[in-house]
């Protein structure tokens, strides 16, 4: 220790102190002359982390908006494919009128046709502004995709039944005598 405290270089020759000690001290007050430690964040540091954070968020939430999109964009496209492939050509005289949109609507129809869509075997789907007769099948991989071109399906009773069910109960409190006579 050629240029050391006179008062350390004291408290070593006497044993009050180890050398390890004594240059862990030096150390230290060293670091702090030079200002080597962490400094505390201001209030522009926290607000640009804050900043940083808000940007990242509204980053996140827009890529999951657009992945959204895009995924429904390409459901919608699958749907519009499966009905180009799997129509089934529409001929006939015969009118059958079901509801879209809160309007009457008419599609021409053979007798055969008729009675598959009666039946359930063949379903009504939207494209844009005309309507086209599909298989149960292949309407219901349609359906998957984007349930709202699907406009007439006979052989889907699930609404039907909770409604017929509820009016049941409904009714069920007023009984008919068996002897009336109207």
């Amino acid at each position: 220790m050629a240029k050391g405290n006179p008062l350390q270089e004291q408290l070593l020759k006497a044993g009050l102190v180890k050398k390890s000690k004594l240059a862990e001290v030096a150390r230290e007050q060293n670091k702090a002359r030079h200002g080597k430690g962490p400094a505390a964040p201001n209030d522009i540091q926290r607000d640009a982390e804050r900043a940083r954070t808000e940007k990242a968020e509204r980053d996140r939430a827009l890529e999951a908006e657009r992945k959204a999109q895009a995924r429904s964009a390409e459901l919608r496209a699958q749907a519009l494919q499966i009905v180009a492939d799997r129509k089934i050509p529409r001929s006939g005289e015969l009118e059958y009128r079901f509801t879209a949109d809160g309007a009457i609507r008419t599609v021409l129809v053979n007798d055969d046709l008729k009675k598959k869509l009666a039946a359930g075997a063949l379903v009504i789907a939207r494209i844009d502004d005309r309507y086209e007769l599909l298989p149960r099948v292949a309407a219901d991989k349609v359906r998957e995709r984007d349930p709202g071109m699907i406009v007439l399906d006979h052989g889907q009773p699930a609404d039907a039944a909770a409604s017929t069910s509820e009016d049941d109960d409904y009714y069920a409190q007023f009984k008919v005598p068996d002897d009336l006579m109207w």
